[in-house]
């Protein structure tokens, strides 16, 4: 007996016992329905409504709550989201800014934020920088544009002076993966530099010594941490690393790609190779194919990155997994405790990869 089923033939409904006019309440097709409406069918106030909807303590009884939030559901009322944020000063969402929307990891991480979100009652916008800084500052505007409460920062900028102009602003921020050195504010990453060290200790467990490692850009905080990890391992255990072995690239399947063949073509050829992240191992994978190599006979493989289809190929790979969910879980908390308190103490959260071993490793 509620909007969904308005005809112009009702004239009046029976609620609690009272007799409310149904006339001025028009059907769903002519506007949608309003608070003013509710309140009618429910027999109270705009303003206890407000109060029930918003979850707030009031003299109403229980009774008058549940009657009210049967008549919202069963009229298909929506609260006028703007006109709340024009009251509470912001909207209930945050924006996040990854750097390539092609990326399972950054997807990964987009997906840990969206749940702990949406349990805490607020959603999502979802931008992409596709590591330019140009785009990056543009999209950084568009989500303060459109009211964005919160920021989350994948950066694809090195330098922290660029991010400061966040800094003295309303807009609580979190950095997520990559975090430019210097720049004080919250964030949340991997272990880096023990996740080099993992797959650097695990093929020299298997008895590789010709290792080389096909790494990111050298700007990126989280690629200088991988070499280290990967060379401290490498030197501990009184194995030289030859320059040309360390390449690097860009993070991206065809730099994968370009830096495999190169290593693999060369005069020396290692006998394993360290890809430091899921898209360039891609790329890697279809150098080694192309030459006719065999994983692992002729060329030992782990990844930095753990993917749903790597249990899959032929021989599975084995990789440095990173707690992609958590990261993005970690970092919806960290803006959610940020927007609460603006003067807290600055939190960076660090969390411990882990090596799955397959057979692509030898």
């Amino acid at each position: 007996m509620y909007a969904s089923q308005f005809t112009a033939k009702i004239h009046s409904v029976v609620v609690m016992g009272y007799a409310v006019s149904m006339k001025s309440i028009p059907t769903p097709a002519a506007r949608p329905v309003t608070i003013k409406d509710v309140a009618v069918v429910a027999g109270v106030s705009t303003a206890t409504i407000s109060r029930v909807l918003a979850g707030k303590k009031m003299a109403a009884s229980q009774a008058v709550r549940n009657r009210v939030l049967r008549v919202v559901r069963e009229m298909g009322y929506e609260a006028n989201r703007t006109a709340r944020h024009l009251r509470v000063g912001h909207r209930k969402v945050f924006g996040i800014l990854i750097p390539d929307l092609q990326n399972p990891f950054f997807t990964g991480i987009v997906r840990g934020v969206e749940e702990a979100l949406r349990a805490a009652g607020y959603g999502l916008l979802i931008a992409y920088s596709d590591d330019s800084a140009d785009r990056e500052a543009s999209e950084i505007r568009m989500l303060r544009a459109d009211g964005a409460a919160g920021l989350l920062l994948i950066p694809c900028r090195a330098d922290a002076g660029q991010y400061r102009n966040l800094d003295s602003t309303s807009l609580p921020v979190v950095a997520i993966d990559r975090v430019p050195g210097g720049w004080l504010v919250d964030s949340v990453k991997t272990a880096n530099a023990d996740g080099g060290r993992l797959a650097a200790e695990h093929l020299i467990q298997l008895g590789h010594v010709q290792i080389a490692m096909i790494n990111g850009p050298t700007h990126y905080d989280v690629a200088q941490e991988r070499l280290a990890g990967f060379r401290r391992a490498v030197t501990e255990k009184g194995l030289a690393i030859h320059q040309e072995w360390v390449v690097h690239s860009d993070f991206r399947q065809q730099g994968g790609y370009e830096a495999a063949m190169a290593l693999l073509r060369g005069p020396h050829r290692p006998r394993a190779l360290f890809v430091a992240n899921y898209l360039m191992t891609l790329g890697t994978l279809m150098a080694i194919y192309e030459l006719g190599l065999r994983i692992p006979q002729d060329v030992a493989l782990v990844s930095f990155d753990d993917m749903p289809w790597a249990a899959a190929l032929n021989p599975p790979l084995t990789a440095v997994a990173q707690p992609t969910h958590e990261l993005g879980r970690t970092a919806a908390e960290l803006l959610l405790a940020r927007l609460e308190d603006r003067s807290r103490a600055v939190r960076q959260v660090v969390l411990q990869p882990r090596l799955i071993v397959r057979a692509s490793s030898g």
